[in-house]
């Protein structure tokens, strides 16, 4: 397989900030992801933008604000990404893999060699990604500053971010890892599985007392940890539906 150039490796990975408050720190976030020869960024529902304080604080960089697309939330901006990774400070309520900013970098770099659309996903600056966001990562990106004063600026864990896969990049690259046969499944496709996977568990009362909402979030990491192609989710959607099938005709006979 031919090396992609460093500009198409680039170009499959993506900074996306959710819910911005302050527009200055979405152009500054734009600047720093500039520098590092990267360009990609998209916004989910900013609190204000177009704005005169993001082009101020892009400091040049117009091209990368004004090629960002906006969506409304985060499964609408990562819906074709293979490899999704968040940024926050803390732990949540299912355990999750945990990687630091240089194993991140060399994640979404592996990736994007491998064709495959990397998101790398940044919270609000108040209250960073809600349990809702950050469980649909495959890893939670922790950058290990100092525990008494932890608190990153927004454009400045962008900037960290950046400058990790900036130096992958240039650090050259190991041998490309053998290409499956299928696609890997995008962040829409698992969504739907997902999806799929808690209609089916109700159908055949797989919960039983037991909280459904824990059970899917410890699902979901298995799968997300498991990075099913798209032909293992063809599989998988096969098995739940036979099992939707074979619950509905119980239930008939029953009644």
């Amino acid at each position: 397989m031919t090396e992609p150039s460093p500009a198409a490796i680039a170009e499959k990975i993506r900074f996306v900030l959710v819910r911005t408050s302050h527009p200055g720190n979405i152009g500054a976030a734009a600047r720093a992801i500039r520098t590092m020869g990267l360009a990609r960024l998209s916004l989910v529902a900013p609190h204000a933008f177009p704005h005169a304080d993001a082009i101020a604080l892009a400091a040049g960089a117009n091209d990368v604000l004004e090629n960002a697309p906006i969506a409304p939330d985060l499964p609408a901006a990562i819906a074709d990404c293979q490899l999704v990774l968040g940024a926050t400070a803390r732990r949540r309520d299912v355990p999750m893999e945990e990687i630091d900013a240089r194993e991140a970098a060399a994640r979404a770099l592996a990736a994007a060699r491998d064709g495959r659309e990397v998101a790398l996903v940044f919270g609000n600056e108040r209250t960073g990604l809600e349990n809702d966001e950050i469980k649909r990562c495959h890893a939670a990106v922790l950058i290990p500053s100092d525990p008494a004063f932890a608190s990153l600026n927004l454009a400045q864990a962008v900037q960290v971010l950046a400058y990790e896969v900036r130096m992958a990049v240039l650090a050259g690259a190991s041998p490309l890892p053998e290409q499956k046969a299928d696609p890997p499944a995008s962040a829409a496709e698992l969504d739907a599985f997902f999806e799929h996977l808690e209609r089916t568990l109700e159908a055949i009362e797989f919960h039983k007392g037991r909280s459904p909402r824990t059970i899917m979030l410890r699902l979901r990491r298995l799968y997300l940890r498991a990075q099913p192609d798209q032909r293992e989710l063809r599989v998988l959607h096969g098995i739940l539906s036979d099992s939707e099938r074979i619950a509905s005709l119980a239930r008939a006979k029953d009644g």
